[in-house]
Protein backbone atom coordinates (compact mmCIF):
# COMPACT_ATOMS: atom_id res chain seq x y z
CA UNK A 1 0.00 0.00 0.00
CA UNK A 2 1.19 3.89 -0.05
CA UNK A 3 2.61 5.08 2.87
CA UNK A 4 -0.01 7.09 5.33
CA UNK A 5 2.34 9.67 5.92
CA UNK A 6 3.31 11.64 8.87
CA UNK A 7 0.89 9.27 10.77
CA UNK A 8 3.30 5.92 10.13
CA UNK A 9 6.07 7.71 11.96
CA UNK A 10 3.40 7.96 15.35
CA UNK A 11 4.45 4.30 16.34
CA UNK A 12 7.84 4.00 16.25
CA UNK A 13 8.10 7.37 18.60
CA UNK A 14 5.48 5.81 20.91
CA UNK A 15 7.21 2.79 21.14
CA UNK A 16 10.79 4.76 21.78
CA UNK A 17 8.89 7.04 24.56
CA UNK A 18 7.32 4.38 26.52
CA UNK A 19 10.68 2.33 26.56
CA UNK A 20 12.39 5.32 27.86
CA UNK A 21 9.57 6.34 30.73
CA UNK A 22 8.53 2.39 31.41
CA UNK A 23 11.81 0.20 30.88
CA UNK A 24 9.75 -2.13 29.74
CA UNK A 25 10.74 -3.22 26.20
CA UNK A 26 7.95 -5.58 25.50
CA UNK A 27 5.16 -3.54 26.79
CA UNK A 28 6.61 -0.11 24.61
CA UNK A 29 6.47 -2.69 21.90
CA UNK A 30 2.99 -4.20 22.22
CA UNK A 31 1.59 -0.83 22.51
CA UNK A 32 3.16 0.42 19.37
CA UNK A 33 1.86 -2.52 17.62
CA UNK A 34 -1.85 -1.90 18.59
CA UNK A 35 -1.51 2.19 17.61
CA UNK A 36 0.04 0.90 14.67
CA UNK A 37 -2.52 -1.25 13.43
CA UNK A 38 -5.56 1.02 14.87
CA UNK A 39 -3.49 3.45 12.33
CA UNK A 40 -3.28 0.52 9.54
CA UNK A 41 -6.99 -0.04 10.08
CA UNK A 42 -8.49 3.39 9.30
CA UNK A 43 -6.35 4.23 6.66
CA UNK A 44 -5.54 0.82 4.90
CA UNK A 45 -8.00 -0.20 1.69
CA UNK A 46 -7.25 -3.70 1.95
CA UNK A 47 -8.80 -3.48 5.92
CA UNK A 48 -10.94 -0.37 6.25
CA UNK A 49 -12.18 -1.40 9.90
CA UNK A 50 -12.72 0.24 13.01
CA UNK A 51 -13.83 -2.69 14.64
CA UNK A 52 -11.41 -2.99 17.48
CA UNK A 53 -11.74 -7.19 17.75
CA UNK A 54 -10.56 -7.38 13.75
CA UNK A 55 -7.86 -5.21 14.47
CA UNK A 56 -6.16 -7.63 17.01
CA UNK A 57 -7.25 -10.84 15.45
CA UNK A 58 -5.67 -8.93 11.85
CA UNK A 59 -1.84 -8.08 14.22
CA UNK A 60 -2.59 -12.00 15.79
CA UNK A 61 -2.53 -13.34 11.67
CA UNK A 62 1.01 -10.58 11.13
CA UNK A 63 2.49 -11.88 13.57
CA UNK A 64 2.02 -16.11 12.98
CA UNK A 65 3.01 -14.78 9.61
CA UNK A 66 6.15 -13.38 10.65
CA UNK A 67 6.96 -15.78 13.23
CA UNK A 68 5.98 -18.92 11.10
CA UNK A 69 8.92 -17.66 7.90
CA UNK A 70 11.21 -20.37 6.78
CA UNK A 71 13.61 -18.09 7.84
CA UNK A 72 12.67 -17.00 11.25
CA UNK A 73 11.58 -20.30 12.24
CA UNK A 74 15.40 -21.24 12.10
CA UNK A 75 16.57 -18.31 13.48
CA UNK A 76 14.45 -19.21 16.06
CA UNK A 77 15.65 -23.02 16.40
CA UNK A 78 19.34 -21.48 16.26
CA UNK A 79 18.44 -19.07 19.36
CA UNK A 80 17.17 -22.01 21.38
CA UNK A 81 19.97 -24.79 20.49
CA UNK A 82 22.60 -22.14 20.93
CA UNK A 83 21.06 -21.29 24.31
CA UNK A 84 21.36 -25.05 25.15
CA UNK A 85 25.10 -25.66 24.17
CA UNK A 86 26.20 -22.67 26.61
CA UNK A 87 24.03 -23.85 29.18
CA UNK A 88 25.58 -27.32 29.02
CA UNK A 89 29.07 -25.95 28.39
CA UNK A 90 28.59 -23.87 31.65
CA UNK A 91 27.06 -26.34 33.85
CA UNK A 92 30.07 -29.07 32.85
CA UNK A 93 32.22 -26.18 34.24
CA UNK A 94 33.61 -24.97 30.94
CA UNK A 95 32.74 -21.00 30.90
CA UNK A 96 34.15 -21.61 34.23
CA UNK A 97 37.26 -23.00 33.34
CA UNK A 98 38.13 -20.81 30.12
CA UNK A 99 37.41 -17.81 32.44
CA UNK A 100 40.60 -19.17 34.85
CA UNK A 101 42.90 -19.74 32.09
CA UNK A 102 42.54 -16.46 30.85
CA UNK A 103 42.20 -14.63 34.02
CA UNK A 104 45.80 -15.64 34.98
CA UNK A 105 46.86 -14.73 31.95
CA UNK A 106 45.61 -11.36 32.67
CA UNK A 107 46.50 -8.13 34.52
CA UNK A 108 43.69 -5.49 34.06
CA UNK A 109 40.19 -5.09 33.07
CA UNK A 110 41.89 -3.37 30.10
CA UNK A 111 43.22 -7.39 28.98
CA UNK A 112 40.06 -8.85 30.27
CA UNK A 113 38.10 -6.14 27.59
CA UNK A 114 40.62 -6.91 25.13
CA UNK A 115 39.22 -10.61 24.97
CA UNK A 116 36.19 -9.38 24.60
CA UNK A 117 36.65 -7.94 21.54
CA UNK A 118 38.87 -10.16 20.43
CA UNK A 119 36.63 -12.80 20.65
CA UNK A 120 33.84 -10.53 18.84
CA UNK A 121 35.90 -9.83 16.23
CA UNK A 122 36.68 -13.82 15.64
CA UNK A 123 33.33 -15.05 15.79
CA UNK A 124 32.53 -13.00 12.71
CA UNK A 125 30.25 -15.84 10.80
CA UNK A 126 26.83 -14.06 12.23
CA UNK A 127 25.50 -11.36 14.33
CA UNK A 128 23.20 -13.03 16.30
CA UNK A 129 25.83 -16.14 16.96
CA UNK A 130 28.27 -13.76 17.74
CA UNK A 131 26.28 -11.23 20.37
CA UNK A 132 25.00 -14.72 22.59
CA UNK A 133 28.19 -16.72 22.48
CA UNK A 134 31.00 -14.20 22.93
CA UNK A 135 28.52 -12.71 26.09
CA UNK A 136 27.73 -15.91 27.56
CA UNK A 137 32.15 -16.98 26.97
CA UNK A 138 32.81 -13.63 28.74
CA UNK A 139 31.00 -13.08 31.30
CA UNK A 140 32.74 -15.20 33.65
CA UNK A 141 35.89 -13.11 32.68
CA UNK A 142 34.56 -9.74 32.87
CA UNK A 143 33.30 -9.87 36.04
CA UNK A 144 36.15 -11.01 37.63
CA UNK A 145 37.50 -7.93 36.81
CA UNK A 146 34.53 -5.75 37.93
CA UNK A 147 33.33 -4.65 34.81
CA UNK A 148 29.77 -3.92 34.41
CA UNK A 149 27.34 -5.75 32.86
CA UNK A 150 26.68 -2.52 30.44
CA UNK A 151 30.10 -2.51 29.16
CA UNK A 152 30.06 -5.99 28.55
CA UNK A 153 26.77 -5.56 26.63
CA UNK A 154 28.81 -2.41 24.60
CA UNK A 155 31.21 -4.38 23.56
CA UNK A 156 29.26 -7.20 22.47
CA UNK A 157 26.87 -5.09 19.94
CA UNK A 158 29.62 -3.25 19.02
CA UNK A 159 31.68 -6.21 17.85
CA UNK A 160 28.81 -8.26 16.03
CA UNK A 161 26.93 -6.41 13.30
CA UNK A 162 29.97 -3.75 12.94
CA UNK A 163 32.33 -7.12 12.11
CA UNK A 164 29.89 -8.97 10.31
CA UNK A 165 28.94 -6.96 7.62
CA UNK A 166 32.53 -5.82 7.10
CA UNK A 167 33.52 -9.99 6.73
CA UNK A 168 33.00 -11.03 3.47
CA UNK A 169 32.08 -14.76 4.64
CA UNK A 170 29.09 -13.68 6.46
CA UNK A 171 25.20 -14.51 6.72
CA UNK A 172 25.24 -10.80 5.71
CA UNK A 173 27.33 -10.54 2.42
CA UNK A 174 24.55 -12.70 0.60
CA UNK A 175 21.79 -10.66 1.77
CA UNK A 176 22.84 -7.54 0.92
CA UNK A 177 24.30 -8.63 -2.64
CA UNK A 178 20.78 -10.18 -3.77
CA UNK A 179 19.53 -6.44 -2.90
CA UNK A 180 22.04 -5.09 -4.85
CA UNK A 181 22.34 -6.77 -7.97
CA UNK A 182 18.89 -6.60 -9.45
CA UNK A 183 19.23 -2.88 -9.12
CA UNK A 184 22.59 -3.15 -10.79
CA UNK A 185 21.27 -5.15 -13.49
CA UNK A 186 17.96 -2.73 -13.85
CA UNK A 187 20.36 0.69 -15.31
CA UNK A 188 22.44 -1.24 -16.85
CA UNK A 189 25.36 -1.35 -13.80
CA UNK A 190 26.52 -4.91 -14.47
CA UNK A 191 29.53 -6.04 -11.84
CA UNK A 192 30.29 -8.86 -10.10
CA UNK A 193 28.25 -9.51 -6.77
CA UNK A 194 31.36 -9.79 -4.41
CA UNK A 195 33.47 -6.97 -6.07
CA UNK A 196 31.10 -4.72 -6.08
CA UNK A 197 30.44 -5.53 -1.97
CA UNK A 198 34.28 -5.22 -1.79
CA UNK A 199 34.30 -2.16 -2.94
CA UNK A 200 31.79 -0.56 -1.40
CA UNK A 201 33.19 -2.01 2.28
CA UNK A 202 35.64 0.48 2.40
CA UNK A 203 33.32 3.23 2.70
CA UNK A 204 31.39 1.89 5.52
CA UNK A 205 32.47 4.74 7.84
CA UNK A 206 30.48 3.41 10.77
CA UNK A 207 31.37 0.28 11.15
CA UNK A 208 35.03 0.89 10.95
CA UNK A 209 34.71 3.82 13.16
CA UNK A 210 33.25 1.64 15.82
CA UNK A 211 35.33 -0.75 15.97
CA UNK A 212 38.26 1.57 16.61
CA UNK A 213 35.90 3.31 18.80
CA UNK A 214 36.03 0.37 20.84
CA UNK A 215 39.57 -0.07 20.94
CA UNK A 216 40.27 3.86 22.08
CA UNK A 217 37.22 3.34 24.90
CA UNK A 218 39.41 0.29 26.45
CA UNK A 219 42.88 1.59 26.27
CA UNK A 220 41.81 5.17 27.20
CA UNK A 221 38.99 3.99 30.01
CA UNK A 222 36.39 5.83 28.17
CA UNK A 223 33.32 5.91 30.07
CA UNK A 224 30.93 8.77 28.91
CA UNK A 225 26.64 9.27 30.02
CA UNK A 226 25.34 6.61 32.11
CA UNK A 227 28.02 4.32 31.30
CA UNK A 228 30.19 5.96 33.51
CA UNK A 229 27.19 5.76 36.01
CA UNK A 230 26.97 2.13 36.41
CA UNK A 231 30.90 1.44 36.18
CA UNK A 232 31.31 3.85 39.13
CA UNK A 233 28.49 2.10 41.20
CA UNK A 234 30.09 -0.83 40.51
CA UNK A 235 33.52 0.10 41.60
CA UNK A 236 32.47 1.67 44.73
CA UNK A 237 29.51 -1.00 45.60
CA UNK A 238 30.46 -3.85 44.46
CA UNK A 239 27.10 -3.93 43.01
CA UNK A 240 26.21 -4.12 39.09
CA UNK A 241 22.83 -2.07 39.18
CA UNK A 242 23.23 -3.09 35.35
CA UNK A 243 22.42 -7.09 35.95
CA UNK A 244 19.19 -8.52 34.10
CA UNK A 245 19.22 -11.89 34.85
CA UNK A 246 22.72 -14.00 35.53
CA UNK A 247 22.58 -17.30 33.32
CA UNK A 248 25.26 -19.05 33.74
CA UNK A 249 25.57 -18.43 37.70
CA UNK A 250 22.12 -20.07 37.80
CA UNK A 251 22.43 -23.24 35.85
CA UNK A 252 25.78 -24.10 37.84
CA UNK A 253 24.55 -23.27 41.30
CA UNK A 254 20.67 -24.96 40.95
CA UNK A 255 22.21 -28.43 38.99
CA UNK A 256 25.35 -28.31 41.54
CA UNK A 257 27.30 -30.24 38.88
CA UNK A 258 30.93 -31.26 39.36
CA UNK A 259 33.08 -29.24 37.64
CA UNK A 260 34.97 -31.22 35.36
CA UNK A 261 34.89 -29.25 31.76
CA UNK A 262 37.98 -27.88 30.59
CA UNK A 263 38.97 -24.68 28.59
CA UNK A 264 39.80 -26.72 25.95
CA UNK A 265 36.43 -28.45 25.69
CA UNK A 266 34.98 -25.38 25.46
CA UNK A 267 37.52 -23.76 22.49
CA UNK A 268 36.90 -27.60 20.81
CA UNK A 269 33.06 -26.78 20.57
CA UNK A 270 33.01 -23.22 19.92
CA UNK A 271 35.51 -23.94 16.93
CA UNK A 272 33.36 -26.95 16.14
CA UNK A 273 30.63 -24.44 15.82
CA UNK A 274 32.19 -21.26 13.53
CA UNK A 275 33.60 -24.30 11.21
CA UNK A 276 30.26 -26.10 10.86
CA UNK A 277 28.66 -23.08 9.92
CA UNK A 278 31.09 -21.92 7.41
CA UNK A 279 31.14 -25.60 6.05
CA UNK A 280 27.25 -26.08 5.44
CA UNK A 281 27.07 -22.06 4.36
CA UNK A 282 29.27 -23.84 1.32
CA UNK A 283 27.23 -27.21 1.47
CA UNK A 284 23.81 -24.95 1.11
CA UNK A 285 25.91 -22.88 -1.91
CA UNK A 286 27.09 -25.76 -3.85
CA UNK A 287 30.55 -25.91 -2.93
CA UNK A 288 30.98 -29.59 -1.61
CA UNK A 289 29.68 -30.82 -4.90
CA UNK A 290 31.31 -29.19 -7.28
CA UNK A 291 28.68 -26.26 -8.55
CA UNK A 292 30.01 -23.32 -7.32
CA UNK A 293 33.29 -21.42 -6.77
CA UNK A 294 33.87 -20.09 -2.88
CA UNK A 295 32.74 -16.75 -3.83
CA UNK A 296 29.37 -17.89 -5.74
CA UNK A 297 28.88 -20.44 -2.99
CA UNK A 298 29.09 -18.08 -0.56
CA UNK A 299 26.79 -15.58 -2.27
CA UNK A 300 24.29 -18.69 -3.10
CA UNK A 301 23.90 -20.07 0.67
CA UNK A 302 21.44 -20.45 2.64
CA UNK A 303 22.47 -18.86 6.31
CA UNK A 304 19.94 -19.82 8.78
CA UNK A 305 19.79 -23.50 7.40
CA UNK A 306 23.22 -23.54 7.82
CA UNK A 307 23.86 -21.94 11.15
CA UNK A 308 20.71 -24.24 12.36
CA UNK A 309 22.13 -27.35 11.57
CA UNK A 310 25.73 -26.62 12.98
CA UNK A 311 23.68 -25.77 15.70
CA UNK A 312 22.25 -29.44 15.73
CA UNK A 313 26.10 -31.06 15.33
CA UNK A 314 27.86 -28.97 17.76
CA UNK A 315 25.06 -30.51 20.19
CA UNK A 316 25.78 -34.06 19.24
CA UNK A 317 29.29 -33.32 19.93
CA UNK A 318 28.33 -31.82 23.53
CA UNK A 319 26.72 -34.78 24.15
CA UNK A 320 29.62 -37.21 22.74
CA UNK A 321 32.31 -34.91 24.82
CA UNK A 322 30.31 -34.21 28.59
CA UNK A 323 27.88 -37.43 28.71
CA UNK A 324 30.10 -40.42 26.71
CA UNK A 325 32.93 -39.67 28.55
CA UNK A 326 31.38 -39.07 31.98
CA UNK A 327 32.01 -35.51 32.84
CA UNK A 328 28.11 -35.05 33.01
CA UNK A 329 25.40 -37.56 33.79
CA UNK A 330 22.21 -37.60 31.10
CA UNK A 331 20.28 -36.08 32.73
CA UNK A 332 22.36 -33.01 33.87
CA UNK A 333 22.80 -33.00 30.45
CA UNK A 334 19.07 -32.71 29.67
CA UNK A 335 18.84 -30.42 32.76
CA UNK A 336 20.88 -27.76 31.39
CA UNK A 337 19.86 -27.88 27.99
CA UNK A 338 16.38 -26.98 29.16
CA UNK A 339 17.92 -24.15 31.26
CA UNK A 340 19.14 -22.77 28.01
CA UNK A 341 15.91 -23.00 26.22
CA UNK A 342 14.54 -21.01 29.11
CA UNK A 343 16.91 -18.36 29.26
CA UNK A 344 16.28 -17.19 25.50
CA UNK A 345 12.31 -16.99 25.91
CA UNK A 346 12.80 -13.40 26.83
CA UNK A 347 14.70 -12.85 23.72
CA UNK A 348 12.40 -14.25 21.26
CA UNK A 349 9.35 -13.18 22.70
CA UNK A 350 10.85 -9.59 22.09
CA UNK A 351 12.26 -10.71 18.84
CA UNK A 352 8.93 -11.77 17.49
CA UNK A 353 7.20 -8.18 18.27
CA UNK A 354 9.85 -6.91 16.94
CA UNK A 355 9.49 -8.50 13.45
CA UNK A 356 6.04 -7.81 13.84
CA UNK A 357 6.48 -3.93 14.71
CA UNK A 358 8.72 -3.64 11.60
CA UNK A 359 6.32 -5.70 8.92
CA UNK A 360 3.68 -3.28 10.26
CA UNK A 361 5.74 -0.12 9.34
CA UNK A 362 7.28 -2.11 6.25
CA UNK A 363 6.24 -1.00 2.25
CA UNK A 364 2.89 -3.77 2.51
CA UNK A 365 1.91 -1.30 6.33
CA UNK A 366 2.19 1.69 6.89
CA UNK A 367 5.30 2.57 4.81
CA UNK A 368 7.38 4.36 7.94
CA UNK A 369 10.75 3.07 5.66
CA UNK A 370 9.23 4.89 2.36
CA UNK A 371 7.72 7.92 3.72
CA UNK A 372 10.81 9.13 5.89
CA UNK A 373 13.36 8.58 2.36
CA UNK A 374 11.16 10.33 0.51
CA UNK A 375 10.59 13.02 2.87
CA UNK A 376 14.15 13.75 3.79
CA UNK A 377 15.99 12.82 0.38
CA UNK A 378 14.76 15.47 -2.18
CA UNK A 379 16.79 17.56 -4.73
CA UNK A 380 20.66 17.29 -3.44
CA UNK A 381 23.82 17.89 -4.50
CA UNK A 382 25.46 14.81 -5.63
CA UNK A 383 28.35 15.78 -2.90
CA UNK A 384 25.89 15.98 -0.17
CA UNK A 385 24.06 12.35 -1.03
CA UNK A 386 26.34 10.39 0.96
CA UNK A 387 25.39 12.23 3.62
CA UNK A 388 21.91 12.01 2.86
CA UNK A 389 21.62 8.44 2.35
CA UNK A 390 24.05 7.54 5.67
CA UNK A 391 21.03 9.55 8.08
CA UNK A 392 18.13 8.72 6.36
CA UNK A 393 19.20 5.00 6.14
CA UNK A 394 20.07 5.34 9.84
CA UNK A 395 16.33 6.82 10.70
CA UNK A 396 14.92 4.39 8.89
CA UNK A 397 17.05 1.71 10.70
CA UNK A 398 16.31 3.07 14.08
CA UNK A 399 12.51 3.87 13.68
CA UNK A 400 12.20 0.01 12.35
CA UNK A 401 14.78 -1.42 14.79
CA UNK A 402 15.95 -3.58 11.12
CA UNK A 403 18.62 -2.90 9.75
CA UNK A 404 17.90 -5.32 6.59
CA UNK A 405 14.58 -3.55 6.17
CA UNK A 406 16.20 -0.36 6.09
CA UNK A 407 18.94 -1.90 3.84
CA UNK A 408 15.77 -3.50 1.30
CA UNK A 409 14.59 0.17 1.24
CA UNK A 410 17.55 2.51 0.91
CA UNK A 411 19.22 0.55 -1.49
CA UNK A 412 17.86 0.33 -4.67
CA UNK A 413 16.78 4.10 -3.61
CA UNK A 414 20.55 4.80 -3.60
CA UNK A 415 21.74 2.99 -6.67
CA UNK A 416 18.15 4.56 -8.95
CA UNK A 417 19.96 7.80 -7.48
CA UNK A 418 23.30 7.38 -8.42
CA UNK A 419 22.76 5.78 -11.83
CA UNK A 420 20.43 8.97 -12.75
CA UNK A 421 23.15 11.50 -11.69
CA UNK A 422 26.52 10.07 -11.57
CA UNK A 423 27.61 5.98 -11.20
CA UNK A 424 30.99 7.18 -10.05
CA UNK A 425 29.23 8.09 -6.35
CA UNK A 426 28.08 4.21 -6.48
CA UNK A 427 30.75 2.47 -4.11
CA UNK A 428 30.46 5.61 -2.05
CA UNK A 429 26.48 5.90 -1.63
CA UNK A 430 26.14 2.32 -1.15
CA UNK A 431 28.67 2.06 1.69
CA UNK A 432 26.82 4.89 2.92
CA UNK A 433 23.92 3.07 2.94
CA UNK A 434 25.39 0.02 5.19
CA UNK A 435 26.93 1.79 7.27
CA UNK A 436 23.20 4.24 8.05
CA UNK A 437 21.59 0.97 8.38
CA UNK A 438 24.29 -0.52 11.34
CA UNK A 439 24.37 3.10 12.92
CA UNK A 440 20.21 3.38 13.34
CA UNK A 441 20.27 -0.63 14.39
CA UNK A 442 22.57 0.00 17.01
CA UNK A 443 21.09 2.88 18.56
CA UNK A 444 17.62 1.62 18.49
CA UNK A 445 15.85 -0.23 21.42
CA UNK A 446 13.55 -2.33 18.68
CA UNK A 447 16.80 -3.95 17.42
CA UNK A 448 17.04 -7.79 16.87
CA UNK A 449 20.92 -7.32 17.84
CA UNK A 450 20.47 -5.16 20.65
CA UNK A 451 18.05 -7.36 21.92
CA UNK A 452 20.50 -10.35 22.00
CA UNK A 453 23.59 -8.06 22.87
CA UNK A 454 22.28 -7.37 26.25
CA UNK A 455 20.84 -11.22 26.80
CA UNK A 456 24.11 -12.57 26.16
CA UNK A 457 25.23 -10.19 28.60
CA UNK A 458 22.93 -10.62 31.08
CA UNK A 459 22.23 -7.39 31.22
CA UNK A 460 18.53 -4.85 31.53
CA UNK A 461 17.85 -4.39 27.84
CA UNK A 462 17.24 -0.64 28.28
CA UNK A 463 20.19 -0.09 30.61
CA UNK A 464 21.72 -1.68 27.22
CA UNK A 465 20.48 0.58 24.81
CA UNK A 466 20.95 3.94 27.46
CA UNK A 467 24.80 3.36 27.79
CA UNK A 468 25.43 2.33 24.30
CA UNK A 469 24.06 5.49 22.71
CA UNK A 470 25.96 7.93 23.54
CA UNK A 471 29.26 5.94 21.87
CA UNK A 472 27.00 5.05 19.14
CA UNK A 473 26.43 8.91 18.58
CA UNK A 474 29.54 9.60 18.49
CA UNK A 475 30.80 7.41 15.85
CA UNK A 476 27.85 8.44 14.36
CA UNK A 477 28.20 11.95 13.79
CA UNK A 478 31.79 11.51 12.72
CA UNK A 479 30.67 9.29 10.22
CA UNK A 480 28.70 12.07 8.97
CA UNK A 481 31.09 14.21 8.52
CA UNK A 482 33.40 12.18 7.18
CA UNK A 483 30.84 10.97 4.22
CA UNK A 484 30.78 15.04 3.85
CA UNK A 485 34.14 15.43 3.44
CA UNK A 486 34.30 12.37 0.66
CA UNK A 487 31.37 13.60 -1.18
CA UNK A 488 33.07 17.10 -1.31
CA UNK A 489 36.88 15.92 -1.96
CA UNK A 490 35.90 12.62 -3.43
CA UNK A 491 38.70 10.74 -1.14
CA UNK A 492 38.24 7.84 0.63
CA UNK A 493 41.91 8.68 2.42
CA UNK A 494 41.02 12.12 3.64
CA UNK A 495 37.48 10.43 4.96
CA UNK A 496 38.90 7.97 6.80
CA UNK A 497 42.23 9.86 8.06
CA UNK A 498 39.46 12.82 9.41
CA UNK A 499 37.72 9.61 11.26
CA UNK A 500 40.78 8.25 12.85
CA UNK A 501 42.11 11.51 14.08
CA UNK A 502 38.63 12.45 15.44
CA UNK A 503 38.14 9.42 17.58
CA UNK A 504 41.66 9.51 18.53
CA UNK A 505 41.11 13.16 19.60
CA UNK A 506 37.86 12.48 21.70
CA UNK A 507 39.87 9.83 23.24
CA UNK A 508 42.33 11.59 24.99
CA UNK A 509 39.69 14.22 25.79
CA UNK A 510 37.33 12.01 27.46
CA UNK A 511 40.65 10.87 29.24
CA UNK A 512 41.93 13.82 30.28
CA UNK A 513 38.24 14.79 31.63
CA UNK A 514 38.28 11.67 33.92
CA UNK A 515 41.48 11.99 35.27
CA UNK A 516 41.20 15.93 36.06
CA UNK A 517 37.52 14.98 37.55
CA UNK A 518 39.41 12.09 39.45
CA UNK A 519 41.66 14.76 40.94
CA UNK A 520 39.21 17.21 41.79
CA UNK A 521 37.12 14.69 43.64
CA UNK A 522 40.70 13.37 45.29
CA UNK A 523 41.63 17.32 47.00
CA UNK A 524 37.94 17.55 47.95
CA UNK A 525 37.63 14.12 49.49
CA UNK A 526 41.47 15.24 51.48
CA UNK A 527 39.82 18.43 52.26
CA UNK A 528 36.70 17.37 53.99
CA UNK A 529 39.12 15.22 55.74
CA UNK A 530 41.71 18.07 57.28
Amino acid sequence: METVGLLSVLPPLLVVGLAIMTKNIIFSLTMGIVCGLGIFGFTSPALESDNFLDLIMYGLELMTQTVGTRDNLLLILFLALLGGIIAILTAAGCTGAFAGVVVKRLKSRRGAQFVCFLLGCLIFIDDYFNAVMVGNVSVDITDKFSISRAKLAYLIDSTSAPVTILVPISSWVAAIISMIMPELARYGLAESGMSIFLECVVFNFYAWFTLLMVVIVIAFNVNIGAMRTYEEGLAQTGLDNSIFVDVNESVVDDMACKQRGTALDLLLVLLALVLMSVGFMLYTGGFWAGEHSLPKALLNCDPNIALASAGFVTLALCFGLFVLRGRLSFAKFNEAFLHGLKSMLVSVVILVLSWTFSVLLGRDGLGTGVYVADMLIGRLPIWALPAAVFFVSALVSFSTGASWGAMGIMLPTAIAMCAAVDPAYLNMVLGATLAGAVFGDHCSPLADTTVLSASGAGCKHLVHVLTQLPYALTAGIISLLAFLIAGIMHSLLLAMGFGVVSLFFWGCCCSRQRLFAKRVCNIYKSKSLN
